[in-house]
């Protein structure tokens, strides 16, 4: 994002990239949300994944993920491509790994802009970049006893 004279809160950011983390225990939507804080946004967009309880047409009992040992600096990677194509204030993106229930959070990702639309479209190329591209599996167990691995 190009800097402004004319209005000292529309400067680029120090470092927009506030939050990339895989973690093993709950997700939090406050502290993805806070970490994307900032004055100088006029519109955040918030995209939370969760386990649904079907795939497939097949019913989900449960899941894990895992993920490779280069996920995090992937995850960065994509987010520095976000921030460097959009007028990013802020950003976060947060995984989880282990075992997952139906209705666990399993991703959050967060997008501060100036302006809504800027941050919806930075949010969902975040979220589906981290999708296709970061290096995490899923592990779904159905209810008539099969499984199914699904990754990037």
């Amino acid at each position: 994002m190009a800097p402004s004279n004319d209005h000292p809160g529309e400067q680029t950011a120090q470092d927009p990239i506030k939050l990339i983390a895989i973690r093993e225990t709950a997700l939090s939507l406050d502290e993805v949300f806070t970490a994307v804080g900032d004055d100088a946004a006029g519109g955040t967009a918030l995209f939370v994944g969760t386990v649904r309880n079907h795939d497939g047409g097949a019913d989900v009992d449960a899941l894990g993920y895992s993920c490779h040992p280069s996920a995090e600096a992937e995850m960065r990677r994509i987010a520095e491509k976000v921030v460097a194509e959009y007028p990013v204030r802020a950003l976060a993106a947060v995984h989880r790994v282990g075992d997952l229930a139906v209705g666990d959070l399993a991703v959050v990702v967060a997008v501060s802009c100036p302006h809504r639309g800027e941050a919806f479209e930075a949010c969902r190329k975040l979220i589906d970049d981290l999708k296709h591209e970061v290096p995490i599996w899923k592990h779904q167990r159905f209810s008539d006893g099969t499984d199914e691995w699904v990754g990037a």
